[in-house]
């Protein structure tokens, strides 16, 4: 069976849910083709990163799927591109906030997911969720753990693994008092989470 790896964020920018996490600890195992490996991260540059590289090293999954919160975006995100910059508008939860650093000084530019991006949108354009594909996984917290787990797979020469970024919108109750901001139900997001683990799975029994 295969192994799967499937992390969400901390609460972070004063709000007191991210529904990166809160999707995915609505999950049915049972109902996913695999066996599943769940971690909830810190909102802090560096530590977020090394702790999802130490899992990864511990468990040997096949699939990576990382997820977080954009909130202000009006459908899942699947991100095509991670790129080797920290360009922080907002301090992390300890309060670090780097500007213009790069995340490694040895790795590219840029690396792609390997995830499926195109059948994830498909299959979740089936089911009538909102999703599209996206070029900017931006340069705060999201970007860094996506670039950082994309360059140890490289270093490490662990080119089978399969991995990537999804991003969420807001869940609904975070936009009571905020006008004009796009949201989905928790519910939804969890069926969408569930959707992209059976897509990558079904990729790589294919």
């Amino acid at each position: 069976m295969l192994r799967v790896l499937l992390t969400g964020f901390q609460p972070f920018g004063g709000e007191s849910i991210n529904p990166s996490y809160e999707a995915i600890k609505q999950l049915d195992i049972h109902r996913l083709p695999c066996e599943l490996y769940v971690m909830e991260l810190p909102v802090v540059f560096y530590e977020a990163s090394r702790l999802i590289i130490d899992k990864m090293h511990e468990v040997d999954p096949d699939i990576i799927i990382m997820v977080g919160q954009a909130g202000g975006r009006k459908e899942i995100s699947i991100e095509r591109v991670a790129i080797n910059l920290d360009d922080s508008s907002i301090p992390d939860d300890r309060g670090v906030s780097p500007q213009d650093d790069p995340i490694s000084l040895f790795g590219p530019t840029a690396y792609f997911s390997t995830l499926p991006t195109k059948l994830i949108v498909s299959s979740l354009h089936e089911k009538h969720i909102p999703a599209k594909l996206s070029y900017s996984a931006g340069t705060y917290l999201c970007n860094h753990v996506f670039y950082s787990v994309m360059h140890e797979l490289d270093v490490s020469q662990k080119n089978q693994v399969h991995a990537g970024f999804i991003h969420v919108p807001y869940e609904t109750s975070q936009t009571l008092y905020k006008q004009h901001h796009f949201s989905l139900d928790l519910n939804v997001i969890t069926n969408a989470i569930e959707t992209i683990v059976v897509s990558c799975c079904e990729s790589m029994s294919v």
